[in-house]
């Protein structure tokens, strides 16, 4: 409870403090969706949309694996520096997704999604996760519902 009587952002279950990037700064499953279901309903009201940035790994083009606490800090850092400071950004899936949520005013065109696919790809094109593992981004963009 902050001195004021209120309770801060601290006080919510599953909520972890992004800082930049930095590993283990991301929020997790929980305070990721939560933030999630907040803009959803945002957006419906406003007409706005929100795109999901998603990442996992693959090795070897299967399915996507569980992301190493190293990989997991590239990735994330990759991600805060690809979005803006009132998007927000952590585990889609704990442990094997990771994602940001960007609040647009309109649904982008394919272009403008693949733009921002490519600039996080670009930020991670030189890393390698795992054996022979590779970053996959994907980009859903999301309507509110009422």
């Amino acid at each position: 409870m902050l001195s004021d009587g209120s309770f801060g952002l601290d006080s919510i279950p599953g909520y972890t403090a992004y800082h930049g990037g930095a590993a283990g700064r991301a929020h997790n499953e929980a305070g990721f969706r939560h933030f999630l279901r907040i803009e959803l309903r945002r957006a419906a009201r406003s007409g706005h949309c929100v795109l999901l940035v998603l990442v996992s790994v693959r090795e070897g083009g299967g399915p996507s694996v569980n992301i190493a606490p190293l990989a997991a800090s590239k990735i994330f850092s990759a991600l805060g520096a690809s979005v803006r400071e009132v998007d927000f950004v952590g585990w889609f899936r704990d442990g094997r997704v990771a994602a940001a949520a960007l609040v647009q005013r309109a649904s982008p065109s394919a272009d403008i999604r693949q733009q921002i696919a490519g600039r996080v790809m670009k930020t991670l094109s030189h890393e390698r996760f795992g054996r022979a593992g590779v970053a996959r981004v994907r980009i859903v963009p999301l309507r509110g519902q009422r």
